[in-house]
């Protein structure tokens, strides 16, 4: 694990709580631990010198890069979710149910009765549409 790659590499190590460590800084002479170690729940390593030492100068210090402070990528980053329709694809498909719902009403309009299958098929665009601002709209 990264952690123990850096912790094994300081001086005056104490740990101070669960996943926390505090030590000298190998940037500075330093007489008095003043460098936090805080490991993360995902593996991540966080380094803060109180005395002003920056994480690049306290790895260089110890001879190691920032990839000890991060463990494998795999680890921490989540795969990207697969979208199943592109944008455009939803867009046309909602434009689709709006056509029919417009002419289901053009027909109303002129005072003609829908028949059985018309009305099935409003009912079935309408409840696409409402799914569809139901996503939109989380």
């Amino acid at each position: 694990m990264a952690i123990e790659t850096l912790l094994q590499n300081l001086t005056k190590l104490k740990k101070t709580g669960a996943n926390k460590w505090q030590s000298c800084c190998p940037a500075h002479e330093d007489k008095a631990p003043s460098l936090a170690i805080k490991e993360l729940d995902d593996g991540r390593v966080l380094i803060h010198c109180f005395a002003g030492c920056s994480s690049s100068e306290i790895l260089q210090a110890i001879g190691l890069d920032f990839d000890v402070l991060y463990p494998e990528p795999a680890s921490y980053h989540l795969p990207k979710a697969r979208k199943p329709f592109n944008a455009t694809d939803v867009l046309n498909a909602l434009a689709f149910e709006v056509l029919i719902a417009w002419n289901c009403a053009k027909t109303m309009s002129a005072g003609q009765t829908l028949t059985d299958t018309d009305r099935d098929r409003l009912l079935l665009s309408t409840a696409r549409l409402q799914r569809g601002l139901e996503v939109i709209n989380g």
